[in-house]
């Protein structure tokens, strides 16, 4: 069964599946821009059309029928899914909208990836990425609760663009504290999370110069982390530390790399970058097949490469100019 049909068939069927409650609703298919991509939902509406539900992805659930094809149980999946996901609308539901100020944050996005998604929420521009903003819900030991600031959203909210960057500057900073790590340090943490012990953890990982090692910039949580670059200071210091300037490549959406400019040529890096993302990360994770330099003594950063493929899934894309934002500590 191609796609196309699937998505009918699901629209058709998916309701038989699901509780009464869902009895007098209509099931229909909506498409929604997310990062990098867009997927098809479902969407419930009728008498009980001011009920919020969970969202389900039709993509998602094709992918599971592509692995058994069984479509019975990939509708009873999905349709237990939404039961066990709808005990966590009550809560969504008791959000108090005036301190929402206090818990936006940015997340940066490829901005040629994502037109679609970007035509439809505040955001500027930063080299060949895009801020946006994300309204965090909830944080705790089981994970993090948010939604993306679009124009309804910030209209609701009574926040202009200028409004939301402002308080996301601080915000971010302070429920995502940027944190910068040497590569040997991160795979150290994680050889002992797994028990391993210290002397043995250090014995095969060794030392590395500070000049020939990689640096991962990312946020305590490990989320949305990549935006951390946009805090200068920390690059600044980390220059500093090095007395070189950066190449900065993007690892994911969570995170990005930094080495001296010693360490080899953009373009070779760019490269290395672009065959990373195509290989071993998702496309939804995905930030850049650029690479960017950080000048310590200009205290600026900038692209250091203009490759074709400014889109994230194969496509090439015309070249396009960017600007760049106001840098901010």
């Amino acid at each position: 069964m191609n796609y196309e049909l699937f998505k009918e068939v699901v629209a058709e069927k998916f309701k038989d599946y699901l509780p009464e409650q869902f009895a007098n609703m209509e099931v229909s298919i909506k498409s929604v821009e997310k990062v990098n991509r867009s997927l098809d939902s479902l969407h419930f509406s009728g008498s009980e059309g001011n009920m919020v539900t969970p969202t389900i992805y039709i993509n998602d659930m094709y992918n599971k029928y592509l692995q058994n094809e069984n479509l019975e149980e990939v509708l009873q999946n999905s349709a237990v899914m939404l039961e066990n996901a709808m005990e966590e609308v009550p809560m969504v539901g008791a959000i108090d909208f005036n301190t929402a100020k206090d818990n936006i944050v940015f997340q940066l996005i490829n901005t040629e990836q994502n037109i679609e998604l970007l035509s439809g929420v505040p955001n500027r521009k930063f080299q060949d990425l895009s801020i946006m903003y994300r309204w965090v819900i909830k944080t705790d030991e089981t994970g993090i609760q948010s939604t993306i600031v679009k124009d309804a959203l910030a209209e609701k909210l009574g926040m202009s663009e200028e409004q939301l960057f402002k308080v996301a500057v601080e915000n971010t900073k302070r429920i995502f504290p940027p944190v910068v790590k040497s590569m040997n340090d991160v795979i150290r943490d994680m050889f002992m999370k797994d028990g391993m012990p210290g002397d043995i953890v250090d014995m095969m990982i060794g030392e590395m110069p500070a000049e020939q090692t990689m640096w991962v910039i990312s946020n305590e949580r490990g989320i949305n982390g990549a935006a951390s670059m946009l805090y200068e200071d920390k690059l600044n210091k980390l220059a500093t530390d090095l007395d070189n300037d950066l190449y900065i490549m993007p690892s994911s959406v969570h995170e990005v790399i930094a080495v001296s400019t010693s360490m080899g040529d953009p373009n070779e890096l760019a490269q290395m970058v672009a065959e990373i993302n195509m290989d071993q990360v998702s496309l939804d994770e995905r930030l850049s097949n650029q690479v960017y330099h950080y000048d310590k003594d200009l205290r600026k950063l900038s692209l250091a490469t203009n490759t074709p493929n400014k889109r994230l899934d194969g496509v090439v894309a015309e070249p396009k100019q960017f600007y760049e934002a106001e840098k901010f500590r």
